[in-house]
């Protein structure tokens, strides 16, 4: 993964979900922590659960951390 933060979270949508982008790269839409776990997961970082998402320094999260999935 090329930068500080190579995995980006956006802010919630009316919905609920929340864009994720990994290297630059939309991967879905997440409306939930496993949610992203399953996205890193494909992304190679086999292993990873919701501790490691809400924890690591590698997830930029825009507008609200990781317990922020209502807009």
């Amino acid at each position: 993964m090329a930068t500080d933060h190579p995995v980006v979270i956006y802010p919630p949508a009316v919905d609920g979900g929340r864009r994720v982008r990994i290297d630059g790269q939309f991967v879905g839409i997440a409306y939930g922590l496993l949610d992203v776990v399953a996205f890193l997961q494909e992304a190679g970082l086999q292993g990873w659960d919701e501790m490691d998402v809400v924890q690591s320094s590698l997830i930029e999260w825009r507008a609200g951390g990781p317990d922020v999935w209502a807009h």
